[in-house]
């Protein structure tokens, strides 16, 4: 039985893409891989395609048209995972900022622990970001900051792209009402999670910037982060969550890891 499933959204990885799916089969544990690639002009589609053979059963590539946003890739890739029966779905980056170990802990924190969502946070105990300039370092930190002063959200680094879902989560929230597509979506994902009542770790992790390929991060997507945590602060007053799965609705639990 696979451990779950690792969803990787890429978009002109050609140079991280091998080098990841392989650090994640090296694991002790039996994960899965779905790359879900926005039609890299870099040919980072075929080759995942020559090495889908090798892994057969484990490797799944899934080939969009255009580059969409990172939100619809991951929304993509829970409905794909749903629909399969993955307990434990997991969202990693492709450039290794995000290092494979690390799976481990957070599927102990879900499988074993029985939290619904764990989150490898860089800012639960300290700050723990390699090679990011100070400019950087410092947006993200009081980004997230900022998120929970807002919204009143307890958690360290509400941006945080490296997570494990158990599926009941994401069976509970309604899909198809997420509003975001860039780093808005880590933080929408969140807060429907706290919202519902699941219960939350954060799993300190040491974050390094990527060494290969170039960044996806623009005045774009940080804009849609900064004014949409207002909007869906607002808009949880007006329509507030609800699950979608018949479970009763719970009190947020958030716990960090020191």
């Amino acid at each position: 039985m696979a451990a779950g499933l690792v969803l990787i959204p890429t978009y002109n990885e050609r140079d991280n893409v091998e080098l990841i799916i392989r650090a994640v089969f090296a694991l002790p544990k039996n994960f899965h891989v779905l790359i879900i690639d926005d039609g890299s002009p870099d040919g980072t589609g075929p080759i995942v395609r020559g090495l889908l053979p090798e892994f057969a059963g484990r490797l799944f590539l899934e080939e969009r048209s255009g580059k969409q946003g990172l939100g619809t890739a991951y929304i993509f890739g829970f409905r794909w995972a749903l629909a399969r029966g993955y307990e434990y779905v997991f969202e990693m980056d492709a450039d290794f900022s995000h290092n494979p170990q690390d799976l481990l802990r957070l599927h102990e924190a879900c499988a074993v622990q029985g939290y619904d969502l764990a989150i490898g946070s860089r800012y639960s105990d300290g700050v723990n970001v390699v090679n990011w300039p100070m400019s950087r370092v410092l947006m993200s930190y009081f980004a997230s900051k900022y998120v929970r002063m807002v919204t009143g959200m307890p958690i360290h680094d509400a941006t945080a792209g490296f997570k494990c879902y158990s599926a009941r989560v994401l069976r509970a929230i309604d899909l198809k009402r997420i509003h975001f597509v860039g780093y808005a979506f880590q933080i929408e994902m969140k807060w429907l999670t706290y919202r519902l009542g699941f219960r939350i770790k954060e799993v300190p992790i040491i974050f390094t910037d990527r060494t290969r390929g170039q960044s996806k991060m623009s005045k774009g997507i940080f804009k849609e982060a900064f004014f949409g945590v207002v909007q869906m602060k607002v808009s949880s007053w007006i329509h507030p969550p609800r699950r979608t799965a018949d479970e009763p609705q719970g009190q947020p639990r958030i716990a960090s890891a020191q």
